[in-house]
């Protein structure tokens, strides 16, 4: 005898995870994170260039140093919160120094320590820069939809183990 769910139930595998990308191996999750970021950060680094002579780097080292207090930041504080290394963030504040974006200092209390100041055409640079960077990336990752959330608890959660060197 022949059921009408059972014609309904033909060709659904009873294994939800055996369907495409109901549960992505982790080689499949690695190639999409580094792809969104990958496409992300090249279209968001082309407008910045295009727009304000100011690589997607260089934004983010002023966006740092903009929210430090009296807006200046250690290059070591720089490089930690931007993901550099010392060679990497040395080099980007010298292409800012030379656009008259930022000014080094050394610290008043250890002449050792070398900082990074904003001048007011830097504030000016990020401020006017990070309107066009926030609306793509809020434009891009608003495809997220409701999903934000759940992908932004996860790679969270990641990025601090990462950061523990399992």
């Amino acid at each position: 005898m022949h059921r009408p769910e059972d014609a309904l139930a033909r060709g659904v595998p009873r294994n939800a995870a055996s369907l495409p990308g109901a549960a992505p191996r982790p080689a499949e999750t690695w190639l999409r994170i580094v792809q969104v970021h990958d496409r992300i950060t090249r279209r968001v680094d082309s407008a910045l260039h295009r727009h304000y002579d100011l690589s997607l780097t260089g934004f983010e080292v002023l966006r740092r140093i903009a929210e430090s207090p009296g807006e200046r930041a250690s290059m070591g504080d720089v490089a930690e919160a931007v993901g550099l290394s010392r060679a990497g963030v040395t080099s980007t504040v010298d292409r800012l120094v030379a656009q008259g974006l930022v000014v080094r200092e050394r610290g008043a209390g250890d002449r050792r320590l070398l900082h990074a100041r904003l001048t007011p055409a830097g504030r000016q640079r990020v401020v006017t820069a990070a309107a066009t960077h926030d609306a793509m990336v809020t434009h891009l990752l608003g495809l997220l939809g409701d999903d934000a959330g759940v992908v932004t608890d996860a790679l969270a959660r990641v990025s601090s183990a990462a950061r523990d060197r399992l």
